[in-house]
Protein backbone atom coordinates (compact mmCIF):
# COMPACT_ATOMS: atom_id res chain seq x y z
CA UNK A 1 0.00 0.00 0.00
CA UNK A 2 1.56 3.55 -1.10
CA UNK A 3 1.57 6.05 1.62
CA UNK A 4 -1.01 8.97 1.09
CA UNK A 5 -0.50 11.68 -1.34
CA UNK A 6 -0.76 15.08 -0.32
CA UNK A 7 0.48 18.62 -0.73
CA UNK A 8 1.62 21.37 1.11
CA UNK A 9 3.92 24.29 1.53
CA UNK A 10 5.22 26.79 3.90
CA UNK A 11 6.77 30.45 3.36
CA UNK A 12 10.29 32.23 5.01
CA UNK A 13 10.94 35.31 3.84
CA UNK A 14 10.71 35.81 -0.26
CA UNK A 15 10.75 31.44 -0.61
CA UNK A 16 7.56 29.25 -0.73
CA UNK A 17 8.71 25.67 0.06
CA UNK A 18 6.36 23.54 -1.25
CA UNK A 19 6.34 20.16 -0.16
CA UNK A 20 5.22 16.91 -1.70
CA UNK A 21 4.49 13.63 0.14
CA UNK A 22 3.96 10.31 -1.64
CA UNK A 23 4.76 9.18 -5.03
CA UNK A 24 4.85 11.30 -8.22
CA UNK A 25 3.49 9.86 -10.88
CA UNK A 26 0.42 10.17 -13.59
CA UNK A 27 -2.21 10.38 -11.31
CA UNK A 28 -0.52 13.11 -8.82
CA UNK A 29 1.30 15.00 -11.08
CA UNK A 30 -2.15 17.16 -12.16
CA UNK A 31 -2.14 17.57 -8.14
CA UNK A 32 1.04 19.06 -8.10
CA UNK A 33 0.83 21.30 -10.99
CA UNK A 34 -2.20 22.91 -9.69
CA UNK A 35 -0.92 23.72 -6.62
CA UNK A 36 2.88 24.88 -7.43
CA UNK A 37 1.30 26.61 -11.14
CA UNK A 38 -1.56 27.82 -9.12
CA UNK A 39 -1.38 28.96 -5.75
CA UNK A 40 1.59 31.06 -5.72
CA UNK A 41 2.76 32.32 -2.17
CA UNK A 42 1.69 35.70 -1.62
CA UNK A 43 4.18 38.78 -2.06
CA UNK A 44 6.79 35.10 -1.78
CA UNK A 45 8.96 35.32 -5.45
CA UNK A 46 10.93 31.96 -5.24
CA UNK A 47 10.19 28.52 -4.75
CA UNK A 48 11.95 25.45 -3.41
CA UNK A 49 10.11 22.13 -4.04
CA UNK A 50 10.85 19.95 -1.11
CA UNK A 51 10.79 16.34 -2.06
CA UNK A 52 11.74 14.99 1.05
CA UNK A 53 8.45 13.20 1.41
CA UNK A 54 8.10 11.74 -2.05
CA UNK A 55 8.16 7.78 -1.94
CA UNK A 56 8.76 7.15 -5.44
CA UNK A 57 8.81 9.12 -8.98
CA UNK A 58 8.11 7.42 -12.42
CA UNK A 59 8.91 9.44 -15.66
CA UNK A 60 5.74 11.03 -15.61
CA UNK A 61 6.63 12.71 -12.34
CA UNK A 62 10.46 13.97 -13.73
CA UNK A 63 8.30 15.37 -17.00
CA UNK A 64 6.13 16.92 -14.64
CA UNK A 65 8.98 18.87 -12.53
CA UNK A 66 10.61 19.62 -15.98
CA UNK A 67 7.63 21.36 -16.89
CA UNK A 68 6.97 22.94 -13.79
CA UNK A 69 10.31 24.21 -13.65
CA UNK A 70 9.47 26.06 -17.24
CA UNK A 71 6.72 27.24 -16.30
CA UNK A 72 7.12 29.22 -12.76
CA UNK A 73 11.07 29.90 -14.01
CA UNK A 74 9.58 33.61 -15.73
CA UNK A 75 7.85 34.80 -12.25
CA UNK A 76 9.73 33.18 -9.43
CA UNK A 77 12.94 31.94 -10.85
CA UNK A 78 15.03 29.47 -10.99
CA UNK A 79 13.24 26.88 -8.31
CA UNK A 80 15.32 24.33 -6.25
CA UNK A 81 14.79 21.17 -5.03
CA UNK A 82 15.34 19.40 -1.93
CA UNK A 83 15.72 15.35 -1.19
CA UNK A 84 17.62 12.94 1.03
CA UNK A 85 16.06 9.71 -0.30
CA UNK A 86 18.98 8.07 -2.15
CA UNK A 87 16.68 5.95 -4.54
CA UNK A 88 15.48 9.86 -5.65
CA UNK A 89 18.73 11.07 -5.75
CA UNK A 90 19.85 8.23 -8.04
CA UNK A 91 17.15 8.50 -10.25
CA UNK A 92 18.55 12.13 -10.58
CA UNK A 93 22.24 11.35 -11.28
CA UNK A 94 20.80 8.90 -13.83
CA UNK A 95 18.37 10.58 -16.12
CA UNK A 96 20.46 14.07 -15.52
CA UNK A 97 17.74 16.57 -14.09
CA UNK A 98 20.36 17.67 -11.42
CA UNK A 99 22.18 19.32 -13.98
CA UNK A 100 19.70 21.40 -14.48
CA UNK A 101 18.26 22.11 -11.10
CA UNK A 102 20.36 21.46 -7.88
CA UNK A 103 19.58 19.14 -5.53
CA UNK A 104 19.87 20.66 -1.84
CA UNK A 105 19.55 18.59 1.02
CA UNK A 106 16.99 20.63 3.04
CA UNK A 107 14.16 23.14 2.31
CA UNK A 108 16.39 25.31 4.48
CA UNK A 109 19.85 25.18 2.55
CA UNK A 110 17.79 25.81 -0.53
CA UNK A 111 16.19 28.96 0.61
CA UNK A 112 19.79 30.03 1.64
CA UNK A 113 22.12 29.85 -0.99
Amino acid sequence: MQPEFRTGHREEDDWTAVEIHGGIDVRTVPRIRDHVVHRPGAGHRRRAGDLTGVTFKDSTGLGALAGIRRRTRSRTGDPRRVSTDPEVLRNFRVTGPHQVFPIHGSAECAMTE
